[in-house]
């Protein structure tokens, strides 16, 4: 679809990012579907495609079928690396035990060619949505933070942080970061600056067990954010974790949106 028009004559574009599939096929099928009826200009994605889900080689090979360009995950580094432990962060003993045991099985089972495409993720990419020719916003993803992508900008986070991060990323007042990791969506506004948090396809933490990604509209009177919710196969993906072997425990986490 061409780009729409925001009045001025100039284009406005829609964007769609999807961030923490998690190995989640079911769920990214349908926020995919969702994202194809809302006439979207490109999709991208800002890491963790594989980890706790039973399906981390079918998600890679989607994406890349689709041609969805986007970032690496800590996840997506680790498996790919072969590094002892995902980098993720968990207080509870219980979660922090099924994420060790997730990684464990997915280190195992994603094939040496998807490893190989998880390595060549860059850790950031640099959007212009309304072309390089003329002024507009840039729009900056990373995974995690500027600094490392196991590092959680988490929306209590001070504007100190906050500051420091949009620095670090080079970007301006009207520019927009966006970024995923903690699994929960929101966005504001740091110094004029758009900030994201997509939230997760696969892996939800917000009490939502609704697949999230976030839709951007960028246009020269500036930009606006919004998160879709989708609905997707619960059965099907609790079934698929526990044939796999993984611990049934993943599959109540996906029922109840992030608890055990």
């Amino acid at each position: 679809m061409p780009p729409d028009s925001d009045g001025s004559g100039l284009p406005t574009v829609r964007l769609a990012f999807i961030s923490d599939i998690h190995g989640n096929l079911a769920a990214l099928e349908a926020a995919l579907a969702d994202i194809a009826r809302r006439d979207v200009n490109a999709t991208y994605h800002l890491g963790d495609l594989v980890g706790y889900g039973p399906w981390p080689n079918e998600v890679i090979e989607r994406i890349r079928a689709d041609g969805i360009a986007g970032i690496a995950g800590n996840y997506d580094t680790t498996v790919a690396l072969g590094h002892p432990s995902c980098g993720c962060q968990h207080d509870d003993p219980r979660h922090k035990a099924l994420s060790a045991a997730s990684y464990s099985w997915t280190r195992e089972h994603v094939t040496v060619a998807n490893r190989q495409y998880l390595a060549s993720l860059p850790f950031r990419l640099d959007l212009r949505p309304l072309g390089g020719h003329r002024a507009g916003p840039s729009v900056t993803l990373v995974h995690g933070a500027a600094t490392l992508n196991t590092v959680y900008w988490r929306e209590d986070r001070p504007d100190r942080f906050s500051r420091k991060m949009i620095l670090r990323l080079g970007a301006r007042e009207g520019d927009a970061i966006l970024f995923g990791h903690t699994h929960k969506p929101w966005t504001r506004a740091v110094d004029g600056c758009t900030l994201v948090n997509t939230g997760s396809v696969g892996r939800p933490k917000d009490g939502d067990p609704r697949a999230s990604y976030a839709l951007m509209e960028v246009g020269t009177a500036g930009i606006r954010v919004s998160f879709p919710r989708v609905g997707y196969d619960l059965d099907r993906a609790v079934t698929a974790i526990a044939a796999a072997g993984l611990p049934r425990e993943l599959g109540t986490i996906l029922r109840t949106g992030g608890s055990l």
